[in-house]
C-alpha cells in the first residue's frame, strides 16, 4: 500500500507479455494511437498527450527544460518534499524562482499566490505539485492558479504525477498548459513511463524554442505522434501495459474512479482518526490518494512498520525528510478496493497492539465498514 508503484491488476500485468514489434510499423501505430486517444480522456483534453519512456521525474524535468530559460521568473507554490524539488530543478536550468511557502500539512492560498506575482515582473509560467506525496497534501485551487498565471501572461504547468487517475483534473476546463502524470501510481501501471499533455499554445511556444536537449524536446515527441511514433526506441512492453492500465480506468469511468478514491480515503481517515491517530493534513488540502497520519507518542515509526509488513504482510511508507520517524502513509492509489482498506486497517490495528498502543480494532473496522457502505462489492 505505497504511494506508487501500487498494485497492478493481473490483465496490466498480461500485456507486458505481448511480443516485441517493430516500433516504426503498423502494430505498433495501432497501439500508438489507442494510448492516444485513451490518454486524452483521462487528461480531459483536446491535447496531445506524448509518453516518454521515463519515470515521472523524467517527465517533470521535461517539462521543466521545455518551459524555462535563463532568467524566467518562474513562481511556485512550496509545501513539501517534491514542491521543494521541482523548485529547485528549475533553478538548475537558470530559472528565477519565487518560492510561496507554507507549513507541512498546509499549502499556500491563491491570494498569497497573486500577492508574488504582482510583486514579480514579466511571470512566465507558474508550475504547481498537484498532490505532494510526502505530506500527502493535494493543492485544491489548481483552477484558480491557472487563472492567475493567466491574468499574469504566464503558463500554467501541473505535475500530477500522482494524482491522475485518482482525483478530478479537467485539463481544458481548468486551464492548465501542461500537465505531467506517471504510469505507476493512480494510473495502476508499471514505473517507467510520464505522459505529458501540453496545450496548443504552449505546443508553439515550445516549437519556437527548443530546449537544450535531445531526449527531452517534447516538440520531437509532439511531432512524431502526427504518425503515432515515438521519437526514440519506446519501452515496448511498458506501452503495452499502459494501454490495458487506461482501458481498465476508462471502463470504471473517470467519475466513479474518483469517488472510489474519496470513499476509500475518507474510510481510511475515519477509522484511524477513531483510533486515536491525527490526520497528519488539515482537511481542507488533504490527499485522497496518499493518506498520512501522525504518530502517536509512544508509537516508534520503523518498529511499527516492520510489524505491519512482517507479521500482517501490508507495506506502508514512512515520512522522509523533515517527516522522517513523525508519520506513516498509506498508497490510496489506482485499484483499490474495500478488501486493502479492510486488510490494511486491520494490519495497521494489529501493529499498533503490539507495538503497546492499544485500540478497539472491531470499532475501528466498523467504522470503514460503515464509509465504504457505497462500494460496490
Amino acid at each position: 500500500m505505497l504511494p506508487g508503484p501500487t498494485n497492478i491488476p493481473e490483465r496490466v500485468m498480461s500485456a507486458m507479455s505481448n511480443p516485441v514489434i517493430n516500433h516504426r510499423g503498423e502494430d505498433f501505430h495501432h497501439l500508438m494511437k489507442s494510448i492516444s486517444t485513451k490518454a486524452r480522456a483521462i487528461f480531459d483534453t483536446s491535447s496531445d498527450v506524448a509518453i516518454l519512456s521515463c519515470s515521472g521525474t523524467g517527465g517533470v524535468e521535461a517539462a521543466v527544460m521545455n518551459v524555462v530559460r535563463e532568467g524566467d521568473n518562474v513562481l511556485v507554490p512550496v509545501f513539501g518534499e517534491f514542491s521543494q524539488r521541482l523548485a529547485d530543478s528549475i533553478e538548475r536550468v537558470g530559472g528565477h524562482v519565487i518560492r510561496v511557502r507554507a507549513p507541512l500539512g498546509e499549502a499556500p492560498r491563491p491570494d498569497e499566490l497573486e500577492d508574488a506575482a504582482k510583486k514579480t515582473g514579466q511571470l512566465k509560467a507558474v508550475f504547481v505539485v498537484y498532490n505532494d506525496t510526502s505530506p500527502g497534501t493535494t493543492y485544491r485551487w489548481m483552477k484558480e492558479v491557472c487563472d492567475i498565471a493567466k491574468s499574469h501572461g504566464a503558463y500554467c504547468i501541473s505535475d500530477a504525477v500522482s494524482i491522475l487517475g485518482g482525483d478530478e483534473l479537467p485539463q481544458d476546463r481548468w486551464g492548465i498548459d501542461m500537465v505531467v502524470a506517471a504510469s505507476q501510481k493512480c494510473l495502476a501501471g508499471p514505473p517507467g513511463l510520464a505522459l505529458v499533455s501540453v496545450s496548443e499554445e504552449l505546443k508553439r511556444y515550445i516549437s519556437s524554442d527548443p530546449p537544450r536537449s535531445t531526449y527531452f524536446d517534447l516538440s520531437k515527441y509532439l511531432e512524431f505522434l502526427n504518425k503515432d511514433e515515438t521519437p526514440f526506441t519506446p519501452a515496448l512492453p511498458l506501452f503495452y501495459a499502459l494501454d490495458e492500465a487506461l482501458s481498465i480506468v476508462l471502463e470504471e469511468g473517470m467519475e466513479k474512479r474518483v469517488a472510489r478514491h474519496r470513499l476509500t480515503a475518507s474510510a481510511f481517515y475515519r477509522s484511524l482518526s477513531f483510533a486515536g491517530l491525527r490526520p497528519f493534513v488539515k482537511p481542507e488540502v488533504r490527499s485522497n490518494v496518499v493518506v498520512s497520519m501522525a504518530y502517536p507518542p509512544g508509537v516508534e515509526d520503523r518498529a511499527f512498520r516492520e510489524t505491519v509488513e512482517d507479521r500482517f504482510g501490508v507495506v506502508l511508507a514512512g515520512g522522509f525528510g523533515e517527516l522522517k520517524g513523525k508519520m506513516f502513509r498509506i498508497g490510496n492509489m489506482g485499484e483499490v478496493n474495500r478488501w486493502h482498506v479492510m486488510t490494511t486497517l486491520a494490519a495497521i490495528g494489529g501493529a499498533l497492539s503490539l507495538t503497546g498502543y492499544e485500540t478497539d480494532l472491531p470499532s475501528m473496522l466498523k467504522v470503514a465498514e460503515e464509509e465504504l457502505k457505497a462500494l460496490p462489492r
